[in-house]
This record gives C-alpha cells, structure tokens and sequence, in this order.
C-alpha cells in the first residue's frame, strides 16, 4: 500500500507519519514541499506518487486571521481537496480528509451528528464545508473524517496555552459557554490508520464500501473552562505552592475577529457502528498525553 500524506508537520500530520509506517509506503509532504493554494502542483504531486491512499492532514488553520485572507483559505481548504478527490478518482485511489466541526452554528445545543445541517459562522468554517462539498461532488472513494478541538503537545493550541497562562498567572478566566470535543492528535491518528489496517485485504474495496462523512472526536463534551481545570489538574510541570485557579467567564469577555460555535461537541456514533472503532474519552486521552508515554 502506497499512501500520500499532506501536512506532515501539522498536529495531525506528524502523529500520522508514525501511525501509518506499519501499513507500507508513506510519502509525507509538508507545506514547504507542496502549497496547496496551487492545483496544478497538486495534480503534478499526484499523478507522480500515483498513491493508493491519499491523507490530507493539510489545512489553512489559523481562524481569525482566515476572516482578512478568504481567497487563500478558500484555496487551500476548498478547492485543494476537491482537486485532490479528482485525481484520486482518475488514479483509482483513495481520499481521507479531515474537516472540522467549525462547519456547525453550534444553536443545537447538543451533539452534532453527520445528519444535522451545517451552518459555519467563519470564513474558516465556511472554506471547511466547502471543502467537504468539493469532494462529495466527485463521487469518488473518500471519508471525511469531522473532528473537533484537536490538541498536541508541540504546538501552540489551547492545551499550550493554559499552561503558559498558569505559569504567569494566579488566576485564569475561562468561557464556560463554548463546549466541544476535545481531541488528542495521537489518539486520532492511531484510530486513522486502525480503519486502514481492518481494510487491509482490499482497502479501497473496504473504504468504498464505508465511503462518506464521519464525526471522529474525542468521545464527550466539556466546555473550555471544564477542559482548562482538567489540564491544570494533570500539569506535570506544576510548580509548588498554590496552583492556578481557574475562574468563570463568558465567550464574549474574549472578541475575535471569527465567531465561533457556542456548541460544537459531536457524536461519533455513526463512526463506531460502521468501523468497529472507538476514540476513548476526552479526558482519558487528555491523561495518557499529558502523562508523556
């Protein structure tokens, strides 16, 4: 099995590269190697690599500042993976892409399943719903796998955020009224190449069978103040003396340029009864990746 993965150094992306080795080739390729605002350098890569599987972990991520730059945003989380579900069809191959639970309002108030309407609130979201259409439209092999709050411990997200506020501040104010799923990179790569490797005998057969959206998270909901108490509580790095404590507020103390889902929390049921598979709870996986193994 020969795989393609896009977004190597991304929070998905690098754990991926670990994950999918067992299953045969990898050729990972990061952002410095292929821009993917461009389709025709898309298409070249492709038609090169002739993958059999092809992992898009790539992504414009950056939500607020997506709001001033729309056309390359669009470009690259839109109009990219539809090229690349093009190709994939001519090449016979297979697509799995990530997308985002930013696609949702978050009005419902519980958790999303793949069934219920999207409405994006950003120029982010937007470009990922767009991205999930790109792709149905070709009607080739493909999931699309919506994930939500997705978190490591290399980069700058959330998880990195609280703890370098806790160092530098006694007392931390958290929204309490956005609530989603967080997601560990790790765990969420481990249940990729899982689906790869029950296929194993004849993948593109097993996923064009299984083709379509999926929610895959971190099983639950928490909001960030309940995610932000959860990682203080396992800091390994905490100093002595009094802890950090964190305080209640609301969304709106904190403006942003993009609005966000008040509630993006999804259900991964439809996952787990079409795959056999399940990601452990968010805070079991918030345990095992802030312990260090």
């Amino acid at each position: 099995m020969k795989i393609l993965l896009l977004g190597k150094n991304g929070q998905i992306g690098w754990e991926l590269q670990r994950t999918l080795a067992p299953l045969g080739e990898i050729v990972a390729l990061g952002s410095d190697e292929i821009d993917l605002s461009e389709s025709e350098l898309i298409r070249t890569t492709l038609r090169r690599e002739q993958p059999e599987i092809i992992v898009n972990a790539a992504a414009y991520t950056a939500v607020d500042r997506a709001e001033q730059e729309a056309e390359l945003v669009m470009a690259v989380n839109a109009r990219a993976p539809g090229v690349m579900a093009e190709e994939a069809s001519e090449l016979g191959a297979a697509l799995i892409h990530y997308s985002s639970d930013y696609v949702f309002d978050g009005k419902k108030g519980d958790l999303y399943v793949e069934s219920d309407l999207p409405n994006p609130l950003s120029q982010y979201g937007r470009s990922k719903l767009e991205g999930e259409k790109a792709i149905e439209q070709v009607r080739g092999n493909h999931l699309i796998l919506r994930t939500s709050w997705v978190y490591d411990l290399r980069r700058e997200n959330f998880v990195a955020k609280v703890l370098k506020w806790a160092r530098s501040n006694q007392n931390l104010r958290i929204a309490t009224d956005q609530v989603g799923s967080p997601t560990w990179s790790r765990a969420l790569a481990e249940i990729t190449a899982l689906v790869l490797a029950k296929g194993r005998d004849d993948v593109l057969g097993w996923l064009q069978e299984r083709k379509g959206i999926y929610h895959l998270a971190g099983k639950g909901a928490a909001s960030r103040f309940d995610w932000a108490e959860a990682i203080l509580e396992l800091d390994p790095g905490r100093e002595d003396g009094a802890p950090a404590q964190v305080q209640p507020a609301k969304a709106e103390e904190f403006p942003t340029a993009a609005r966000r889902p008040a509630y993006s929390a999804l259900s991964c049921d439809r996952f787990e009864e079409v795959f056999g598979l399940q990601m452990p709870h968010w805070q079991a996986a918030l345990a095992l990746a802030m312990s260090g193994d």
